[in-house]
């Protein structure tokens, strides 16, 4: 498992909400049973609701997403086993937003 992997969120009660899940976990960790995941929901054209700085807007199959870093998790690997693609391309977003919620900054 790689990170910033995008997977599919398998779980028929939660996946509309969150279709998606980034693992955000450093791969020197990757013999732990669990990794660190950001949670994804769609967005409309409308909602400014998500703050820019705190959830980063990604796109996927030309559908908006906003991370939600504020409801960071963890889930087990072995639930984490449809992989999507990945956003590593967003890394410095991603990474920004986990700094300003744990720092402020």
């Amino acid at each position: 498992m790689d990170q910033f992997d995008l997977y599919v969120n398998t779980d028929n009660d939660t996946n509309k909400t969150y279709p998606y899940f980034v693992d955000i976990q450093n791969d020197l960790l990757d013999t732990l049973n669990s990794r660190v995941v950001i949670p994804l929901t769609p967005i409309s054209k409308s909602d400014k609701s998500y703050p820019d700085n705190l959830c980063p807007i990604v796109k996927i199959k030309n559908k908006k997403f906003a991370l939600l870093t504020h409801q960071l998790t963890s889930a087990s690997a072995n639930f984490l086993n449809k992989k999507e693609g990945s956003l590593s391309s967003s890394r410095d977003d991603i990474v920004a937003a986990i700094d300003f919620l744990v720092t402020g900054i």
